[in-house]
Order: C-alpha cells, then sequence, then structure tokens
C-alpha cells in the first residue's frame, strides 16, 4: 500500500527533528541528522542549513511492513506557505507538530485551515514535551477549542489494536450505526479499527499523540499507529490521471515535473496530456521517470497509482495542473500581497537574467515574475521580507548572480462601482472587428467573470468564444493606478466582423478597447490587500491592541475573553500592518499569538494618496488605450474614447 504523508508545524516546533526520527525507525537513515548540526536528510540546501528552517517542500521513502510511505517535509516560515500549500495537494494524510510549551502559534492555524481546504486527514504530534513549561494536556484542549472538536488523545489509548473504553465511546459516538451495535453486543474490536479508519479518512476524528522528537521519547509508538490507523485505495486499472505538484530545475538546467498518479500508469515514452495556464491542450512525450529520496534518485521505466515521481520531456506544465483523464485544475489560496523590483549590477544581461528569474517562476509560480518592458525592469511578487533573503542566496548559489531588491511595495488591485457599457472598433486597413461589453461590479474577491448575451445573427459562436479567452488571457489595468482590474463580471452584447477584413487579433483588440473605454465612463476604486487577522494576549493589552489595530485602519468583531485572556479577530490593511509582528511581540513579551493571513481586498484607505504616490498615466499606457480605430478613404484614424461611440457601427 502506497501512502504519502506530509509534516507540517509553526516554525521550530521540531518539524524536522520528527521527520528525521521517522526515517531512522524505519531504518531509511542510518543516523538521525539534527537542525543544529545541519545534518538532516531533508533539509540538503545550504539556505536550509544555513537558516535552520526548511524552504523547500522535499521528500523521503521508507517502508513498514507492506506499506511504501513517501514523506514530504514542508515550509514552516509563512514566508513559504505558497510551496507548502502547492505540496498539500497530493496527500493522503498530515501530520501537524505543535510545541507542548508555545502551543498553537499562528502558522498552525494557517496550516490547518489549508488542511481543511484540501480534506486531507490529520493526525496532531505534540512535540517537546520534554521542556520546562510543557504541558500536551493545555494544548490538546488548545486545538479542541481552536481547531477542532474531534480530536482525541491516542498517546495511551490504543494499544495493539485494543481500544479503552473512553476511545471506544469516542468513535461510536461518530458513528449511528456503531452506536446501535454498541448498545445491543457491546465492543467488536475489529469492527471499531475499520470503523476508526474510516472517520480518520473521512476528517471525522484527528488522532493525537506526544513526545520528544529529540529524544526520541514516543516516537515509535506513533509511528506504529500511524501505520495502523492510515490507508489508502488507489485505482490501479484504468486511463491514468495525475496531478503535477512542483517544477524544479536539477544541477544540469533540465526540467522536472514532479506528479502525483491518481489511477492508471505511466511508462517511459508514453504520451502525456494536459492544459497548462495560457496554453492550449498540450501532447508531450515522456523521456525519463525518476523517483526521489531526498537528494538522491533512481530512474524507473513505470510508476502506478499512488506513486510520487518527476518526469523529463513536459516543457510547459505548471503546479495545479491535471493531467491524463483528471479534469480538475487546483486554485491556490495563499497568494501574495507584495511586489519587488530585482535590482542588479548594469553589466549584467538582464535577459539572462530573466530567464533565470523565469526557471524560478516556473518552480514558485506564486513569483508571479513580469518583465517591465518600458522601464526594462524585472519585478517579482513576495510573501515577505525573510522570502528576499533566501531568493537572494538561490540566485546566488545556482546562477552565480548577485542580486538585491527594492523595498517590498503594496499590491494593489481596481474594481468600478457602478455599471457601464464600454464599446471598441478595431478598423485599420485590411481588419475589422467591433465589441460591445457591459461591465458591472460584482462581489468582492470574485475576480473577473464573464457571459455573452450575443446574438448569433450578430456573431458565431465560435467568434463569441475567441472574445471570451481573450477577456481571460491577461490580467487588465485599471484607470488609477495601472492596477489588475477585478471583481467585475463582463458581458458580451454585441459585435460586429466581416467576411473578408477580419482576421486573427482583431477581436482581441477590440474588446480590450471596449473594456478601457467602459472603465473611463464610470467611477473607479482603488482596492488593497487586507490581513485575516487572529490576536490572543493577556486581558491587561487587550486596549493598547484596540488601539494599535484602529490607528491602522482596522475593523474588529467583538473580543472574546476567557480568563485572563483575550482573542481578537477582524480585517486590516496589510500597508499599516505588515510590520506590526515585531511590535507586538514586544508588547507581549513573546506570549502573545498573532495570526495575518491575506484575506481579499476592500477599498483602499488612503485612495487619493496611493494615487498621487504612483503617479500612472492612463493615456500613456503602452499596452493599453482606450481610443477606437476607424477606416474611412483607405485610411485608419484614431477616435478618443469620448467621441468614439458616435462612430460605432452597431449603434
Amino acid at each position: 500500500m502506497k501512502k504519502i504523508i506530509g509534516m507540517f508545524a509553526h516554525v521550530d516546533a521540531g518539524k524536522t527533528t520528527l521527520s528525521e526520527q521517522l526515517l531512522y525507525h524505519t531504518k531509511a537513515i542510518r543516523q538521525r541528522g539534527r537542525v543544529d548540526h545541519q545534518d538532516t536528510f531533508l533539509d540538503t540546501h545550504e539556505i536550509e542549513k544555513q537558516r535552520g528552517i526548511t524552504v523547500f517542500a522535499d521528500q523521503a521513502i521508507f517502508t513498514i511492513g507492506d506499506s511504501e510511505y513517501t514523506l514530504i517535509d514542508t515550509p514552516g516560515h509563512v514566508d513559504f506557505s505558497p510551496e507548502m500549500e502547492r505540496a498539500i495537494q497530493v496527500m493522503d494524510y498530515a501530520i501537524v507538530i505543535i510545541s507542548a510549551v508555545e502551543g498553537i502559534e499562528g502558522h498552525t492555524e494557517t496550516v490547518w485551515r489549508l488542511l481543511r481546504k484540501y480534506q486531507v486527514p490529520t493526525f496532531f504530534f505534540i512535540n517537546k514535551v520534554d521542556r520546562i513549561g510543557a504541558d500536551p494536556g493545555k494544548v490538546i484542549e488548545e486545538i479542541r477549542i481552536n481547531l477542532t472538536g474531534n480530536i482525541f488523545d491516542f498517546t495511551d489509548t490504543l494499544r495493539n489494536g485494543e481500544m479503552n473504553e473512553d476511545l471506544i465511546e469516542f468513535i461510536a459516538e461518530r458513528d449511528e450505526s456503531l452506536l446501535e451495535t454498541y448498545m445491543d453486543h457491546g465492543y467488536e474490536a475489529g469492527l471499531w479499527l475499520e470503523t476508526l479508519k474510516q472517520l480518520i479518512r473521512e476528517n471525522q476524528i484527528f488522532p493525537c499523540f506526544y513526545g520528544s522528537a529529540l529524544q526520541d521519547v514516543g516516537v515509535k509508538g506513533f509511528l506504529e499507529k500511524l501505520d495502523l490507523l492510515t490507508e489508502t485505495s488507489y485505482i490501479a486499472d484504468g486511463a491514468f490521471a495525475g496531478r503535477v505538484y512542483k517544477i524544479r530545475y536539477d544541477e544540469n538546467g533540465t526540467r522536472l515535473t514532479f506528479i502525483k498518479v491518481l489511477s492508471g500508469n505511466l511508462k517511459v515514452r508514453d504520451e502525456i496530456s494536459y492544459s497548462s495556464v495560457d496554453k492550449e491542450y498540450i501532447v508531450e512525450k515522456i523521456t525519463q521517470i525518476r523517483l526521489y529520496n531526498g537528494t538522491k534518485f533512481k530512474t524507473v521505466n513505470q510508476v502506478f497509482a499512488g506513486d510520487l515521481f518527476a518526469v523529463t520531456g513536459m516543457t510547459a506544465a505548471a503546479a495545479g495542473d491535471c493531467v491524463g483523464t483528471l479534469k480538475e485544475k487546483v486554485e491556490y489560496e495563499m497568494v501574495s500581497a507584495l511586489k519587488s523590483k530585482v535590482i542588479f549590477d548594469p553589466s549584467v544581461n538582464i535577459k539572462e537574467a530573466l530567464r533565470y528569474f523565469k526557471m524560478l517562476d516556473a518552480e514558485d509560480p506564486a513569483l508571479n515574475v513580469t518583465w517591465v518592458e518600458q522601464l526594462q525592469e524585472i519585478h517579482i511578487h513576495v510573501m515577505g521580507t525573510i522570502q528576499l533573503e533566501v531568493l537572494k542566496l538561490i540566485i546566488k548559489e545556482r546562477f552565480n548572480l548577485e542580486v538585491t531588491f527594492a523595498e517590498p511595495e503594496i499590491l494593489y488591485k481596481e474594481t468600478i462601482s457602478s455599471s457601464v457599457n464600454g464599446y471598441g472598433h478595431f478598423e485599420p486597413l485590411g481588419h475589422y472587428a467591433e465589441v460591445h461589453l457591459k461591465i458591472e461590479p460584482a462581489a468582492r474577491n470574485s475576480g473577473i467573470s464573464f457571459e455573452s448575451v450575443c446574438h448569433t445573427d450578430h456573431l458565431l459562436v465560435g467568434t463569441q468564444n475567441v472574445i471570451r479567452s481573450h477577456i481571460f488571457e491577461r490580467q487588465h489595468h485599471g484607470i488609477l493606478t495601472g492596477s489588475p482590474l477585478t471583481d467585475v463580471k463582463i458581458t458580451l452584447l454585441n459585435g460586429r466582423a466581416h467576411v473578408k477584413h477580419t482576421s486573427g487579433g482583431d477581436f482581441r483588440e477590440a474588446a480590450f478597447r471596449a473594456l478601457r473605454q467602459g472603465l473611463e465612463k464610470t467611477k473607479n476604486i482603488l482596492l488593497e490587500p487586507f490581513y485575516d487577522f487572529k490576536i490572543k494576549m493577556n486581558l491587561d493589552l487587550l486596549g493598547k491592541v484596540l488601539t494599535d489595530i484602529q490607528q491602522a485602519h482596522g475593523s474588529f468583531d467583538t473580543p472574546i475573553t476567557e480568563g485572563n485572556k483575550a482573542l481578537i479577530t477582524g480585517k486590516v490593511p496589510v500597508s499599516t500592518f505588515m510590520n506590526y509582528g515585531s511590535e507586538f511581540a514586544s508588547l507581549t513579551q513573546g506570549k502573545g499569538m498573532l495570526n495575518l493571513v491575506v484575506g481579499g481586498y476592500y477599498p483602499c484607505h488612503n485612495q487619493a494618496e496611493v494615487i498621487e504616490k504612483i503617479q500612472y498615466n492612463k493615456d500613456a499606457d503602452p499596452e493599453y488605450t482606450s481610443s477606437s480605430i476607424f477606416c474611412s478613404k483607405g485610411q485608419g484614424y484614431s477616435v478618443p474614447w469620448n467621441q468614439a461611440e458616435a462612430e460605432m457601427h452597431c449603434l
């Protein structure tokens, strides 16, 4: 049986140390490494050794009896959470490690929310019980209050498949038929165990264990019960289906596409089909299959359902893409709210530097590497300053290129406040297209949607689909700051083509001009990213923290108090709160909890100030224009947006 297990934790909770113990106890490694000794099996990159944190989601293989496990150690720092989220999608089970001293920390809640989003069955391991101040019972209660009430301590309640009375009743309470059996006939060990495994798979029970990874206390028992309580069922027969979960380049520059097989099998030289971002349907031949274990790999001729492997031969796939018969593409939640400019010596070949950054962009799509032609600059999206520090080291190590980064800036977006019709016409000599669009405000954080009500007498269905594809092929600039347009519904109302003169790209030009012309005619709103925050601290600090939130232009729900503790939730702009962590740590002497997750975009608290600072000239954007092009006497001429409607052919 093949099982893929993920390791998750807040920084310094002991995740990599527990991974080492699991590999050691299963004889996958001969000697246990330590983070502080820089010799762990999975933190192999020099940067990970230097900083003592996991940056990359790497994998190791071990076996227990008839089960083969692939263990994925994920990053624990919030700046690398997109890497963590991409790994989650291929996991069968997850292990969340929580310190018995610090308890639930900010990143733990982010991990939990993502695991629930992807419905990954989860085990808890409360670590560091050997340390002064450790209180596993208190942490279990924290989990019960803040994460799930369906947690149960399995450390001493399940031995050799036999359960104590408390566990027997806990399981029976969560399965109606089992409860009836219990009332009528009492406990049946085999039935209870099978039901327990099913309830774990269905995310109805979350087993908890405690011990010390560093001192090797409770680890062996946890491993035995992990194997007992987990099982998978993959479709061995049938058509090949899989999901891409990461892209890497090896030391020779070879592009590796990591895939999990969900059903069927794949052989070397097989052709694999997929649809990738901004790409048509693609079919490519697999030239090599690799099974990785740490930094080493072996090549194989075939992989089967449940395998996690890398292939060469795929040139355009991205993390989250479906391959084979699978069609459900993943939409990632962890997004950046900041951007930064890459700074390098003028002597550097900028096109070569861009090629390096595009490789990094394939490995981490959240970077969203952009080449700004008019400024001759490379821009990237980032999660925070720690990521920039690590990225600088990666670029030096891999490409021998010295770079620095400008101070991170906020990523803004734009939307509209009222419905408007936009018109675009594109008719230079030998071309012809006209598009009429209705643009309406949509729900906050809904993105862009499209529908067509255009009659097929005016535009063929195929042409309407072409217009739709153009709308979604790129981000559209707003007219306030040139930031991406969002939260609008676009409806195709009407349009015209010419039997002879309409050619490829004409409707693209007309649609973009129609969209832009509509924006010119309505009120536009600047949006900024907000954190969803959760803050827990001593009650005597409540007033100070609430004042800080108000001064940061945030809002909060009614505080919840329990004993001498207070809990606050709410929203606050990223721009005003992104550096609050150090102040909060000082205020609480490191004993409070601050959890910040980008929770969407809302109206900017200082719109006029931001517009003034950015100084975007909507009339000089090289990628967008609101003017239309008409033709008269064999000559094309431009008509500005506020005069174009009078010359439209369909009005």
